[in-house]
């Protein structure tokens, strides 16, 4: 009896000791279970009042994000289109009688003026050709005279009845016959004189010159094909293509009726991206669609003045370069205006986030038109003065709170490149 109590008097304090060290580990996690049982607890008391669960959070934390103030400024409209530079004048030098090229007096890439002497063909059997028309004339004439006297005498003698009637019918033929002799030996003569000055080419507009394709010796003709070519320099054509869309937008943002290229401005970038000084009027637009493209053929003209003197006078535009064409209106338009940073888009289009007077977040569908490369209009969708999130976007969600921090945009540009 004594050593069974032994026995449980040494193994009591070790059970207790357990029954102690138990019972402190499961109140410690029921102390930890506390903080996750009440934040549940909290969860479920908020959607039982209709609140979201996570507006608590966004309460306790409201990211902060940069915003600017939707300005209302003067915008010109622009549209940008693909053209090309014509010549308003365009001449292929052709040769119109047959014979060798006895010289050719220009430089080849020069501008040459109106009716100077480009080409000459050898005129020796073109002037012997005057020569023979002439004598051709000449004995024409002569037997007109005689027949004029012989009409003359056959006159005379029918009057006084010496002579017969049939001698002076035939007297007044052959003297009509002889002054058709003269005619069309003076036809000739102009003819043989028309070819000879074919024998010298010149020009027939002022402009530059290009290639000669044929060299002195050669022989030319009708059939030879094209000797050179000369376009003029000053003014210069750009003809673009556009779209009937297109054509109506324009018609809408820069003025309807007849008078609308009367409202527009072109301007045009070089091939090598550089702003053309010098603005352009349209003065034709096509009265036909294409109907393989869609489009409408407009053209405008624009000054070529020389930017440096030479041999070749250099010019920036040349004819049958691409550049890029601008329409712009006349009259810079008031917009509502925003930047570019701002704009966000998605399937159903874009729009921007806009901090409302309760700080909150609301997405705003909006219609852009025409901008900068940092400026964008908008035509609908935002009324100047609303606050608009340019930094930040990516942590906001609509209808959550912010905490707006005004920004100064890095630039401020209020119309296209020109």
């Amino acid at each position: 009896m004594t050593r069974l109590d032994a026995r449980s008097a040494k193994s009591l304090p070790a059970c207790e000791g357990e029954g102690v060290l138990h019972g402190s580990s499961k109140r410690g996690q029921r102390h930890e279970r506390r903080p996750v049982l009440f934040a549940a607890l909290l969860a479920l008391g908020l959607v039982a009042a209709g609140i979201p669960a996570d507006a608590f959070a966004q309460q306790a934390g409201a990211p902060a994000v940069g915003v600017v103030k939707a300005e209302r400024r003067p915008i010109t409209t622009t549209f940008d289109f693909v053209g090309r530079v014509e010549a308003i004048g365009k001449v292929d030098l052709r040769a119109r009688v047959t014979g060798f090229l006895q010289e050719r007096a220009f430089e080849e890439g020069t501008e040459v003026t109106e009716n100077e002497l480009l080409f000459k063909i050898e005129p020796s059997q073109f002037q012997a050709e005057v020569e023979q028309r002439k004598a051709d004339l000449a004995s024409a004439q002569a037997e007109l005279v005689n027949k004029k006297l012989d009409l003359t005498r056959a006159q005379e003698l029918e009057r006084t009845q010496v002579g017969t009637r049939v001698r002076l019918e035939n007297a007044t033929a052959a003297q009509q016959k002889a002054d058709a002799a003269v005619m069309g030996a003076e036809a000739a003569l102009k003819l043989a004189e028309i070819n000879l000055g074919y024998t010298e080419i010149r020009a027939p507009l002022a402009g530059k010159i290009g290639r000669s394709t044929y060299t002195v010796g050669a022989l030319v003709g009708s059939d030879a094909g094209t000797l050179a070519t000369i376009v003029s320099q000053d003014p210069m054509r750009v003809s673009f293509p556009i779209s009937v869309r297109e054509g109506f937008a324009i018609r809408e943002r820069l003025g309807g009726g007849n008078g609308a290229a009367a409202n527009v401005r072109v301007r045009i970038k070089l091939p090598d991206g550089s702003d053309y000084p010098h603005l352009g009027k349209i003065d034709f637009v096509d009265s036909q669609v294409d109907r393989s493209t869609d489009t409408v053929l407009i053209r405008a003209t624009l000054a070529n003045p020389v930017i440096r003197k030479g041999s070749g006078n250099a010019r920036d535009l040349i004819d049958g370069a691409v550049v890029t064409v601008k329409i712009e209106g006349s009259e810079p338009q008031m917009a509502v205006t925003v930047p570019r940073s701002a704009m966000l888009v998605d399937q159903q289009g874009p729009y921007v986030i806009v901090v409302d007077k309760e700080s909150l977040a609301q997405v705003r569908r909006v219609r852009i038109g025409q901008g900068t490369a940092e400026i964008a209009a908008i035509d609908s969708g935002l009324e100047a003065g609303e606050m608009v999130v340019v930094e930040g976007v990516q942590r906001v969600r609509p209808g959550q709170p912010v905490t707006p921090t005004p920004v100064v945009p890095a630039t401020r540009q209020d119309r296209m490149p020109k």
